[in-house]
């Protein structure tokens, strides 16, 4: 199954979190990185989403 490519505008409205939010985080190593679409368009695997916000809810879970 190929998983659903989310773009930059998708990403922000699912997660609410700005552009500059999303790109700090990926810097820091806490969030992944695009896949390379074009010369000059990225997309996230939405697979790789769920499985940061499913390891963003057990850190919450872990610290609670």
């Amino acid at each position: 199954m190929v998983p659903q490519i989310l773009r930059r505008k998708q990403l922000e409205t699912r997660l609410g979190l700005s552009r500059s939010s999303i790109y700090q985080m990926m810097a820091d190593g806490k969030f992944p990185y695009p896949i390379k679409l074009g010369s000059r368009a990225v997309g996230w695997r939405s697979t790789d989403v769920e499985k940061w916000l499913q390891d963003l809810q057990g850190d919450l879970n872990d610290n609670s």
